[in-house]
């Protein structure tokens, strides 16, 4: 058992150095331009490095913290060695990372006394935010959980389409009133349907649209009430997807909804496909918010629960 354990680990690990790996190669393909004929660490390696950071979409603001940490290290020893930067990179993400870290669910766990596990599910149209629901909702299956989805995003009929195939092809129900009905009137029926077939986990869709945030704000206000006529205390987790292919995009939706609801968990796709990587790291720090989950490929398995420590191994990983 233990042995598929560490296989699975393993595959699941490969993946995820897989999935950096363009941010990885332009990243550390600057960084050895920039130290080219440098030994030491100096101001001209440290304007690099910052400009270098920014262009990974890690964000001015922690660019600015993890380069003025490195100076500290830096007055400290008047010495450091170019061949050394890498390890004192990683010991600061590492660190800016673990302030944001989230150590609450495991593998698809629910916590106990919580029946069902509520989620509502916020983010702009085009993140990939139905199909990480889908995911999810396999994902929770295969661990044991009975799950129930709620198609709430009434405003655009490919996406209540789009959650309807999800749950054929997972086998979990799906409860849906169709284009342009009230939201909340279906998150009401999702997580009641919830209750009354015992389910562990009831998976909410919300309308992606930024149009305005009072709107927006009512609207996520409104379903979120609806709901706790049923369960009290739900929603229990307000995730919030982003593409991280957007790079500083995702950082201003970030705001954005952050502004109109309490966002408590993040999950950060398409990061296979786009060397902007960098934006875990900064959404992470300006945030606060913990990165609960992060898309690093097309297959269910690749929705990987976000474990800082190996993000950061497969970001300076050495090939």
């Amino acid at each position: 058992m233990s042995l598929l354990g560490n296989l699975f680990n393993k595959e699941k690990k490969e993946t995820l150095n897989k999935g950096l790996e363009k941010t990885k190669e332009s990243f550390f393909g600057k960084l050895s331009k920039a130290l080219v004929g440098k030994s030491t660490v100096d101001d001209d390696v440290l304007d690099n490095l910052e400009e270098i950071l920014i262009a990974s979409d890690v964000g001015i603001n922690t660019t600015i913290k993890i380069v003025e940490r490195i100076q500290k290290r830096v007055a400290q020893d008047k010495y450091l060695n170019t061949s050394e930067l890498d390890t004192i990179l990683r010991e600061e993400v590492a660190s800016l990372l673990a302030d944001t870290s989230d150590t609450d669910l495991k593998e698809f766990e629910t916590p106990a006394n919580t029946k069902p596990y509520v989620i509502m599910v916020v983010g702009v149209n085009g993140v990939g935010k139905t199909t990480t629901i889908g995911k999810l909702s396999a994902q929770y299956k295969k661990a044991g959980k009975k799950v129930v989805l709620g198609a709430a995003d009434t405003f655009r009929a490919a996406a209540v389409d789009q959650l309807k195939l999800w749950g054929e092809r997972v086998g979990v129900p799906v409860i849906a009133k169709g284009m342009n009905t009230d939201p909340s009137a279906v998150a009401f029926e999702a997580v009641q349907a919830g209750v009354e077939m015992d389910a562990d986990v009831v998976i909410i869709d919300t309308a992606g649209r930024l149009h305005t945030k009072v709107n927006l704000m009512s609207e996520l206000s409104k379903i979120k009430r609806v709901m706790q006529k049923v369960v009290p205390d739900a929603p229990h987790d307000v995730m919030l997807v982003l593409d991280g292919s957007t790079g500083q995009n995702a950082m201003v939706q970030a705001r954005e909804f952050t502004k109109a609801t309490e966002v408590s968990s993040l999950a950060i796709t398409k990061l296979d496909g786009t060397a902007k990587g960098g934006v875990v790291i900064g959404i992470s720090d300006e945030f606060k918010i913990p990165v609960r989950y992060i898309g690093v490929g097309e297959k269910v398995e690749d929705l990987q629960i976000f474990n800082k420590l190996e993000f950061v191994d497969s970001l300076f990983k050495k090939n």
